[in-house]
């Protein structure tokens, strides 16, 4: 079986969570996002291209269970301060506001976007 290149993937979890946020059907006149479902599933699916693209950086999963937000967080404070921040301005982001609140808010969305191509954008240059 071919291994993916998990920034490739990551990239695809990116484009598949912009097919979701159009599905959220943005009303104009009101400036928000009719549909909670789809800005979560966008917000979710972001975080998690995020997490394949931090898990090729880090290589945290060992042992039982998952590794949480702070081990990711503990990671990159010795290895990348920018990615820090990146990480903690996405988590918030894109797991919390957009992923578990379903933030119908049209500015919390484009900072989970922008949030997760950082990410992914730093992670594909430490990689290198």
């Amino acid at each position: 079986m071919e291994k993916k290149n998990p920034i490739e993937e990551a990239r695809r979890y990116y484009d598949n969570a912009r097919e979701a946020i159009k599905k959220a059907d943005l009303d104009t006149k009101l400036g928000v996002y009719n549909d909670r479902k789809y800005v979560r599933m966008a917000g979710n699916t972001l975080w998690n291209g995020c997490l394949v693209a931090l898990e090729a950086v880090f290589h945290l999963k060992t042992g039982k269970g998952r590794p949480s937000i702070d081990k990711y967080k503990e990671a990159a404070a010795k290895r990348d301060r920018k990615l820090l921040a990146d990480i903690e301005k996405g988590y918030d982001n894109m797991h919390l506001f957009m992923g578990y609140d379903g933030s119908k808010d049209p500015d919390v969305c484009k900072k989970g976007f922008a949030n997760a191509k950082d990410i992914i954008d730093r992670c594909a240059m430490l990689l290198k």
